[in-house]
């Protein structure tokens, strides 16, 4: 199989700009996609002297499954988009999940319409990354099965992981296994500002970066932990599901009068922030080490 190319890195759900930024720090061109156009705007000056040079392309627009949907190959077309008025960041094309933040976390949303992103064109154009990081709040799997129609892959990908359905867990790790990844690492994103870049960095140049809170952290051979099989994984993330029960956005004590209080002195104890929410890092089996 081809290698992707080494120095491309897609941002996926660019948000502020916080992966970017370290991605761009670290030498990597950066494929940037965002469908909140504030959040747009923001990144365009943000980082300006990038796009001029050409570091940085940004896509604006929201990824959809073109392979379920009922557009065929129609690329001009819009979607609804539910812009969250509290958490830009948790902009999403999926009616239910604005629901669910409404109900779960009380924030409000307004309807836009943005041009519908066709993933496996824009793989075409510009060609597959090194690494590929998806949150995009409902669809990060339409990312992944467009890769179904490529014969390369990206070396590392990661993704927000399912946290409301076990089962749904597992059909992410299966479409990733069927597009051979072999070993995996979850990592929960409470703990990303703790994280440090390595001084002999294997990812670009190394940089000193802080990470802020929401970024998603190092990534590829940079990763802090062992990387675990698909079996292993899986026993990982039934501990943190046991969490996600009790304390998650669906979880049994969330109604609870004090729920605060008993989730802080469960923590005090735990070994990782519960319940946090995790990502799902995966290495495709025809990397080395």
């Amino acid at each position: 199989m081809q290698h992707a190319t080494q120095k491309l890195i897609y941002d996926v759900g660019m948000c502020q700009g916080e992966d970017t930024d370290f991605y761009l720090k670290k030498g990597f061109n950066v494929i940037g996609f965002e469908a909140n156009p504030s959040l747009v705007k923001q990144c365009k000056i943000r980082f300006k002297n990038a796009i001029q040079t050409g570091q940085l392309i940004i896509i604006e627009g929201a990824i959809i499954d073109f392979k379920t949907s009922d557009l065929g190959n129609n690329t001009n077309y819009n979607v609804i988009f539910f812009k969250n008025n509290q958490n830009p960041v948790w902009g999403t094309v999926v009616k239910e999940w604005a629901i669910r933040n409404a109900q779960v976390y009380s924030t409000s949303s307004e309807t836009i319409e943005v041009p519908a992103i066709n993933f496996s064109e824009c793989l075409a154009q510009y060609g597959i990354p090194y690494y590929l990081k998806i949150d995009i709040e409902g669809m990060d799997l339409a990312c992944l099965k467009a890769l179904l129609d490529f014969e390369q892959r990206p070396d590392y990908i990661s993704l927000e992981s399912e946290k409301t359905s076990f089962e749904k867990l597992i059909l992410e790790i299966k479409l990733l296994k069927k597009l051979g990844y072999d070993h995996f690492q979850a990592i929960n994103q409470m703990t990303i500002p703790q994280q440090k870049e390595p001084c002999n960095t294997q990812e670009g140049h190394y940089v000193k970066h802080l990470f802020p809170f929401g970024s998603s952290g190092l990534f590829g051979r940079d990763l802090p932990n062992n990387w675990k099989t698909d079996s292993q994984i899986f026993t990982q993330y039934q501990k943190i599901f046991r969490g996600y029960e009790l304390f998650g956005d669906n979880g049994k004590l969330r109604g609870h009068p004090d729920f605060e209080g008993i989730l802080a002195i469960v923590n005090e104890f735990a070994e990782s922030p519960i319940p946090g929410w995790y990502n799902t890092h995966a290495k495709h089996q025809s990397v080395l080490g």
